[in-house]
C-alpha cells in the first residue's frame, strides 16, 4: 500500500504538471493575440490559417498537437511546434518550483521557505515565458508583463514578505522597491550609455522595465545576478549565431529572453551558485 506522504507528494507533483501545461496553453493564446492587440478571451481558440474553431477534444495541450501531427484538423495547415514547447516548458518549470519546496537542497535548488511562494513563482514564471516568446517573434515585451510585474511584485511582497526573505510586510515592500529601482535604473543607465556611444538605441525600454519587474519579485541580488548572467548568455548566443552566419554584428537580437533566462537561473540556483563561487574564490 502506498505510503500516505508519498501519495500526496505524487498527487501534488501531478497537479503541478497538469496545471502548468494548462497555463502554458493559455500563454500560447496570449503570445499570439497580445502583440496583435486581440482579445485573449474571445473568440475561442481557432486555426490561424482557416479560422475554424477548435473543438475542446482537439484542444488538449500537447496531446492534440501530437495526435494531429502538427496540422489543423480542418485545413491541414501547419501548427507551430512552439505551442507544444511552451506547454511543456511551463509544465516543467511549474513542477520544478513544487519540487524546490518539497525537496529543498536537491540538485542545488534553493529551498522555498513558504508554500505561498509557489503560486507566486508560477505567476512570475508565466510572465517570463510570455515575454520571452513575444520578444522572440515581435521584438517587443508586453506592458502586461513588464509594467504589470513592477506593480504586482511589491503588492505580493507585502502579502508574502518571505518572497524577499523577510518576515515583516514593510521590509518585504522595502526590499521589493529596492530591487525594482535597482533593476530599472541600472539597465536604463546601461541603455543610455550605449545609446550615447553607438549613436542609436542600444537596448529596448521593455528590457529596462522587465528587469525592474524581476527586481520587484526577487530583490536586488537577483538583479545583479541577472545582469551578469543575461549578458553572458546573450554574448554566447550572439557570437554563435555570427559564427554560423545566422546573424551579423549589427543584427537586432532580442535581449528580453536572456534577461528572463538569467532570472530563472537565479530563481532555482542563484544563491547556491553564489555560495559555490565564494567557496571557489577562497581556495
Amino acid at each position: 500500500m502506498m505510503d500516505e506522504p508519498f501519495f500526496y507528494f505524487v498527487l501534488f507533483a501531478v497537479f503541478s504538471t497538469l496545471f502548468g501545461v494548462s497555463v502554458g496553453s493559455f500563454l500560447n493564446v496570449c503570445i499570439y493575440r497580445m502583440p496583435r492587440e486581440e482579445s485573449i478571451v474571445t473568440p475561442r481558440s481557432h486555426c490561424p490559417h482557416c479560422g475554424s474553431f477548435i473543438p475542446w477534444y482537439l484542444n488538449i495541450p500537447v496531446l492534440s498537437w501530437c495526435f494531429l501531427r502538427g496540422k489543423c484538423a480542418s485545413c491541414k495547415g501547419p501548427i507551430s511546434v512552439r505551442y507544444t514547447l511552451v506547454e511543456l516548458l511551463t509544465a516543467t518549470l511549474f513542477l520544478m518550483v513544487y519540487l524546490q519546496w518539497i525537496q529543498p537542497g536537491a540538485l542545488l535548488l534553493q529551498p522555498i521557505p513558504n508554500p505561498l511562494i509557489i503560486p507566486i513563482y508560477w505567476l512570475f514564471i508565466s510572465g517570463l515565458i510570455l515575454g520571452t516568446f513575444v520578444d522572440f517573434e515581435h521584438y517587443i515585451l508586453p506592458d502586461e508583463v513588464t509594467i504589470g510585474g513592477m506593480v504586482v511584485g511589491p503588492i505580493l511582497c507585502v502579502l508574502v514578505p518571505s518572497l524577499q526573505g523577510q518576515e515583516i510586510w514593510w521590509k518585504g515592500l522595502l526590499h521589493s522597491c529596492l530591487g525594482l529601482s535597482l533593476g530599472f535604473c541600472s539597465l536604463y543607465a546601461i541603455a543610455w550609455i550605449g545609446e550615447k556611444i553607438f549613436k542609436k538605441e542600444a537596448m529596448g525600454f521593455g528590457d529596462v522595465k522587465l528587469l525592474g519587474a524581476i527586481g520587484a519579485f526577487l530583490g536586488w541580488k537577483a538583479v545583479l545576478f541577472t545582469i551578469v548572467a543575461s549578458s553572458f548568455l546573450g554574448s554566447i548566443v550572439g557570437l554563435t549565431l555570427i559564427g554560423l552566419r545566422s546573424a551579423k554584428m549589427k543584427s537586432e537580437i532580442p535581449f528580453g529572453p536572456y534577461i528572463a533566462a538569467g532570472a530563472l537561473i537565479w530563481l532555482f540556483y542563484g544563491p547556491s551558485l553564489l555560495t559555490l563561487y565564494w567557496r571557489f574564490m577562497q581556495i
